[in-house]
């Protein structure tokens, strides 16, 4: 049996893949000891996360991961309700 995958569904897969692996490469950043190990982690997640933002933008091209534009007054509420936790005391 020959299962014909679409396009929309290998991009799918593939960013879901990428979400995946930065998840891990974090997780495996967070519990590192030695500091080299650390910055190869670190490096990888990055990389990773190029990845992803690319699969994202080529799906997002093709119509495959519409995205609505943002009322400026909602960013403005999400920025403000985000930057509260970020403020020095």
């Amino acid at each position: 049996m020959n299962e014909v995958y679409t396009e929309k569904e290998i991009l799918g897969d593939a960013l879901n893949s990428e979400k995946n692996a930065t998840t891990l490469y974090n997780l495996g950043a967070n519990e590192c000891v030695h500091d080299n190990l650390r910055e190869t982690m670190l490096d990888l997640l990055a990389k990773e996360h190029d990845i992803q933002v690319d699969v994202f933008n080529q799906m997002h091209t093709m119509g495959y991961y519409p995205t609505p534009a943002a009322e400026a007054k909602k960013v403005q509420e999400a920025k403000t309700k985000f930057e509260c936790g970020f403020k020095a005391v």
